[in-house]
């Protein structure tokens, strides 16, 4: 940039613009060129994020950064370039059809009060592919797809952004001779900021409706839209809170490690594979969790699998853990060597597995589940005697692990004991389900 500043942030050599005649597309990138040059803005620390539509030929004209995307995105490509360098001046040029198909889009970044500057093109109708009805399009419009007039209330693009947390927000139209002050205005405002402009599209919607300037003006007062400034405050910018929070806790890991030194000692013969099945909410989960940090601090490699519906708490809920003295690269598993059935919702999932059991497999199973024939060794779970556990379901799964550690003995219960004291908030109540759970196992 030169000491005298810019002239003109437009590329001459680019123009005439190709927009229809009377279009207001062509108006409002000159009072957008003439915003920046009162600004002054680097063109290399601005861009211009241009949407599908005919305003998505506009870019080409300025002599800035530019990027151009799919219909509707324009806002999140704009508040990824924002992320990505908080310095990075982003203006969106989006239209009416955009806003519509990126709603969303628009409300979270409103919501965020990222540092985007939006200038939307509303000319009430999708100009570009055949003037088709918008979000935007008055009740009663008529276009190519509402021949007998739009039936649907519009969308009011400026009130949306501004309850939803945009920082400057305003409303006019192309022909307002203080558009380039409003887009200042914008721009300048550290947080979201959005101009809904309304405008005339020549090719569809004003021969479709006899549309004018004053309509425009008599339309925004019919649908009890105000125009000018709805909102100007300040608050916080995203992209800045967002870098300064990540300066705090620069060089730090998202959440902090937890060793597990290996202090006790394993009897683990050779690699093997539990299945624990039961019902979703019992903690099923949470033990086999539990067992596989006790095989941690034993010095075992270990690896867990979860098997849930998206319903979480209702249905199966099955873990697939494997143990072994050396890495674990692959955690699918043929037949596994233990099997722990609490539930008739893990039972379900689990029986297609009990046919494919070797003769030395162990399976555990709640002495409420009808009797099921193995080709193996088969204990039965029998909680009755734990005391007030023994009703409660989601301590089944941890009373099991205790049990299936007992009756195997390839782990240490010291270590599961130790494993279940690194979540002091469950620590008291686990450990002593684990005891209320003792000899609870019996060959079934």
């Amino acid at each position: 940039m030169s000491d005298q500043g810019l002239a003109t942030y437009l590329n001459e050599s680019m123009l005439p613009y190709p927009f229809c005649p009377g279009c207001g597309h062509g108006p409002i990138l000159d009072q957008l060129n003439k915003a920046l040059v009162e600004l002054q803005l680097d063109p290399r620390k601005m861009v211009i994020v241009t949407d599908i539509g005919c305003c998505g030929l506009s870019d080409r004209f300025f002599n800035t950064n530019a990027f151009h995307g799919l219909h509707g995105r324009s806002v999140t490509y704009a508040s990824g370039i924002k992320l990505a360098n908080p310095d990075m001046k982003p203006i969106v040029l989006i239209g009416d059809g955009g806003c519509g198909i990126g709603g969303h889009h628009l409300i979270n970044a409103a919501r965020r009060n990222i540092g985007v500057t939006v200038l939307v093109f509303n000319n009430l109708n999708y100009g570009m592919t055949g003037g088709e009805h918008s979000v935007t399009t008055p009740m009663g419009g008529v276009t190519s797809t509402t021949r007998q007039g739009n039936l649907e209330r519009p969308l009011d693009i400026a009130s949306t952004v501004a309850l939803n947390g945009a920082s400057f927000v305003a409303r006019t139209t192309s022909f307002d001779k203080q558009l380039s002050d409003l887009i200042v205005r914008a721009i300048r405002n550290e947080g979201f900021s959005l101009i809904d402009i309304w405008e005339l599209c020549t090719s569809y919607y004003v021969p479709f409706n006899r549309f004018s300037r004053k309509s425009l003006e008599t339309t925004m007062t019919e649908l009890n839209l105000a125009s000018g400034v709805l909102k100007d405050e300040t608050r916080p910018e995203y992209s800045r809170t967002l870098q300064e929070r990540a300066k705090e806790r620069s060089g730090e890991p998202a959440m902090p490690p937890v060793p597990l030194e290996p202090s006790f000692s394993h009897a683990l013969p050779r690699r093997m594979s539990f299945v624990f099945a039961g019902a979703a909410g019992t903690r099923v989960g949470t033990a086999a969790s539990a067992f596989c940090r006790a095989a941690v601090l034993s010095g075992l490699w270990a690896s867990m699998r979860q098997d849930y519906p998206v319903t979480v708490k209702k249905g199966h809920s099955v873990a697939v853990v494997i143990l072994s003295t050396e890495e674990i690269f692959f955690t699918g598993i043929e037949a596994p060597d233990v099997v722990v059935i609490l539930s008739p919702e893990g039972l379900k999932k689990a029986q297609t597995r009990l046919p494919s059991l070797g003769s030395e497999a162990v399976v555990y199973t709640h002495a409420t589940l009808a009797p099921i024939e193995v080709p193996g060794r088969k204990m039965e779970l029998d909680f009755s005697q734990a005391g007030k556990h023994a009703m409660r379901k989601e301590f089944w799964p941890i009373m099991a692990v205790g049990e299936v550690l007992r009756d195997l003995g390839i782990l240490e219960l010291d270590a599961l004991c130790e494993a279940l004291k690194m979540q002091p908030a469950y620590a008291e109540a686990n450990l002593a389900a684990v005891e209320a759970g003792r000899g609870a196992a019996r060959p079934g």
